[in-house]
């Protein structure tokens, strides 16, 4: 499944699985037509519980917006392009629930575990969702310290450190409209179309549900190393990474941390798997001197494999 360029010495490789607001309607369409992909396409629909072929390429914006729908089909789609790509990188990370998608890559879980966790991780997210309304709100720019302080103040979560001054606050529609009105000095600020509050303590229902469904897992320790969301750390124990797996659903994304490891681990290419565009977009701006390539069709899994060489 996996090859390893040649002249790797010299530099090293990190692969990033994108999070949820990644997905845009018909963006699986152009991959059909590499041989085996519609079929395991169809295979994982069967595991996730949804037609992802349907949902990656006919399906609207609306529908593929649905928490049930997004995370299944954006791990889905991270796989089966890191396949088709079919390099061993050095690190692997994930944002949100891309760290499915990288926890599989890594070796942790399967495949096909992976999808399977993830449905349950959708639902009950989508469920827990349900009971208040809340959203997020991206703030671009400002000072950190300004903008962290301002979140505080309105009771809301910084639930995406994503670094680059990007920062995502979420909580009730209440407390987002008051926050709104009274924004961090110099920042933008820019409401997100997400179905709900992720990473902050209104997700705390479908973390119950996710620690049940993990019960049964028998995860392994990864192969390549693994960072966590969490505190941007790289994990050696599976069953560790596993209960941070959880833990994340109501904890803050501090994909900044990440992107730090990454630095600190001397990272000089980053890959960003389908659909591509977000990572590598805050690592040209965190990780000046990075070669980074975001994979969005089947023509830039090429590209990928010449900047490798």
């Amino acid at each position: 499944m996996w090859w390893t360029p040649t002249g790797q010495a010299g530099f090293v490789l990190a692969i990033v699985a994108p999070g949820q607001g990644a997905q845009n309607p018909g963006f699986l369409t152009p991959w059909l037509e590499l041989p085996g992909l519609a079929d395991r396409l169809s295979a994982w629909s069967e595991i996730a519980g949804l037609d992802l072929i349907a949902y990656g390429t006919t399906a609207g914006a609306d529908e593929i917006r649905d928490t049930a729908v997004a995370q299944p089909l954006l791990v889905a789609a991270a796989l089966a392009s890191a396949e088709a790509l079919g390099v061993t990188p050095d690190v692997v990370a994930g944002h949100s629930v891309g760290e499915f998608a990288a926890a599989a890559i890594a070796g942790v879980l399967t495949p096909e575990t992976a999808l399977s966790l993830v449905r349950e991780r959708a639902q009950a997210m989508a469920k827990a969702a349900a009971v208040t309304e809340t959203g997020m709100t991206a703030v671009l720019g400002g000072d950190e310290a300004d903008v962290l302080a301002a979140i505080e103040r309105h009771g809301l979560t910084p639930a995406n450190i994503n670094g680059a001054g990007q920062i995502v606050a979420g909580g009730t529609l209440e407390q987002l409209a008051a926050f709104a009105a009274e924004p961090p000095a110099r920042a933008r600020l820019r409401p997100l179309s997400v179905a709900g509050a992720f990473h902050t303590l209104h997700m705390a229902p479908a973390v119950e549900h996710l620690r049940t469904a993990v019960a049964g897992a028998e995860p392994a320790d990864p192969r390549v190393t693994l960072l966590s969301n969490a505190d941007g750390a790289a994990v050696t124990g599976g069953a560790e990474f596993l209960d941070r797996l959880v833990a994340q659903v109501s904890n803050p994304v501090r994909w900044s941390s990440c992107m730090a490891t990454m630095t600190d681990l001397g990272v000089t290419r980053l890959v960003e798997l389908l659909p591509g565009g977000t990572l590598t977009g805050l690592a040209k701006r965190a990780m000046p001197g990075v070669t980074t390539v975001a994979i969005k069709t089947p023509d830039d899994l090429e590209t990928a494999r010449e900047a490798l060489i």
